[in-house]
């Protein structure tokens, strides 16, 4: 599953309306594997930074496939953007 969890999520997708959602909304944003669904997008974020995932959702831009995902009110957009490499 480690192989599978680092194959969906490629890395995380920084412009300045995912850094206001971050701040505003508790949403990260990451370029994911074209391939992979809601499911495996959700559960490979909540294995990769320990978290729990209230949504997921999904755009198809010219970069690729990018995931919006909301974060459960007890954990924060912030510190996992943080382990994730957004600052």
């Amino acid at each position: 599953m480690t192989a599978l969890r680092h194959r969906i999520l490629l890395h995380a997708y920084v412009t300045e309306k995912s850094m206001d959602e971050m701040e505003r909304q508790n949403k990260l944003e990451f370029v994911v594997d074209s391939r992979a669904n809601r499911a495996e997008i959700k559960r490979a974020v909540e294995q990769t930074y320990q978290c729990r995932v209230a949504k997921v959702n999904v755009k198809i831009v010219r970069e690729g496939k990018i995931a919006t995902v909301r974060f459960r009110s007890d954990f924060s957009a912030e510190d996992i953007g943080s382990r994730a490499g957004v600052f």
